[in-house]
């Protein structure tokens, strides 16, 4: 007995001590590890696999030099939640940030709210994406878990995409069974099982695609049942879907941050909803600003923001009109010069507005 830290050489069982094990992070150390003598032959401990991370979603600082204390946040909160996988990542319109992996809704949700209440982290979220895969006409396979990684177009042509699917178990009173027969329908829902429990409750089994799910479907769905609804689910397989990057430009520049990934039946109603949310948080410039959806070189959604105007006559009494014609040849000239290089600032709201956009609307 050692009343001091003394290197031993070795523990026994019931000692407690330390191992300098030569990691650089606490990432690489996974719980199930298991420690043993060099060229001796132990069995693993049962029940532990590699976490599956079902929802994706990148995380920015709100303040670009705050990346440094958004890190080090991150940091300690993954020490006691290590099932959260982080990537650093940079975008073109929100700088330095991380790519981050959770296990559903609720931990990403969780995650967040901890992040702001213990380390007052002031972030900017992005649109919650899933694990798809695409396959291409060479049969090679990607899994894309970042749709801005996902070429607009590609030099291979995608010949099929599969996206993870949930059963998900709905008891609602009896009442309800036609609207959330309806909610289910228009998110694709593939309907398992209809059952009434008894005269007033019915319980309903859906296969859902997890996409539509991760951002209004439960608030949704306790809007139409006045609450009463009860909503659980479980992992199912991957399912094939006829998928579609789209990309939000703004003056003929995509933003990578709002790249996302749609079923194709429903890309002009979301691209349309999401050129009409940005067009009312960005603020106007000297120069005209186009918001467009497109799906790879094809346009299918399209807003304008309107120029401010400077009164550049006002200092003009009457005169000669063709001087008020240069000025204002003058004044359009350098409009057209200030889009070129302009620059486009997307405030923090409209982000937290483009996660409100449902894929059903």
């Amino acid at each position: 007995m050692h009343p001091e830290l003394t290197p031993t050489g070795v523990l026994y069982t019931g000692q407690v001590g330390y191992v300098i094990s030569g990691m650089r992070s606490t990432k690489e150390a996974r719980i199930g590890d298991t420690l043993h003598q060099a060229k001796s032959t132990v069995e693993p401990l049962p029940g532990f696999k590699p976490v599956k991370h079902m929802v994706f979603s990148g995380l920015y600082p709100a303040d670009g030099s705050d990346f440094e204390a958004l890190s080090h946040a991150i940091e300690k909160l993954t020490c006691n939640d290590a099932s959260v996988s982080v990537t650093k990542e940079t975008s073109n319109a929100l700088g330095m940030g991380f790519r981050c992996g959770f296990l559903g809704l609720l931990h990403m949700d969780v995650f967040h709210q901890r992040l702001e209440q213990e380390y007052g982290a002031q972030v900017i979220s992005t649109i919650p994406t899933v694990p798809y895969i695409f396959e291409y006409g060479d049969g090679s396979k990607v899994q894309v878990e970042n749709p801005a990684a996902l070429a607009s177009n590609p030099g291979k042509r995608v010949a099929a995409c599969w996206e993870p699917t949930v059963i998900a178990t709905i008891i609602i009173p009896s009442e309800y069974v036609g609207p959330v027969i309806m909610l289910c329908s228009e998110r694709r829902g593939e309907q398992l099982e209809y059952t009434f429990i008894d005269a007033q409750r019915a319980l309903l089994k859906y296969r859902l695609p997890l996409k539509e799910i991760i951002v209004d479907f439960y608030n949704e769905l306790k809007g139409i049942t006045s609450g009463y609804a009860t909503f659980d689910y479980e992992d199912s397989e991957y399912q094939q879907a006829d998928l579609v990057k789209m990309d939000i430009l703004l003056n003929g520049q995509p933003v990578d941050a709002m790249a996302t990934i749609v079923h194709n039946q429903k890309a002009q109603r979301v691209g349309k909803d999401l050129v009409e949310k940005l067009k009312k948080f960005i603020e106007r410039q000297m120069f005209e600003i186009t918001i467009q959806a497109a799906i790879g070189s094809k346009v299918i959604a399209r807003e304008t923001l309107s120029a401010m105007r400077k009164n550049v006559l006002a200092k003009c009494y009457g005169g000669d009109i063709t001087r008020k014609k240069k000025l204002l040849e003058k004044q359009k000239e350098g409009k057209k010069r200030m889009k070129r290089v302009g620059s486009v600032d997307i405030p923090q709201e409209a982000f937290h507005e483009l996660l409100k956009v449902s894929n059903s609307k």
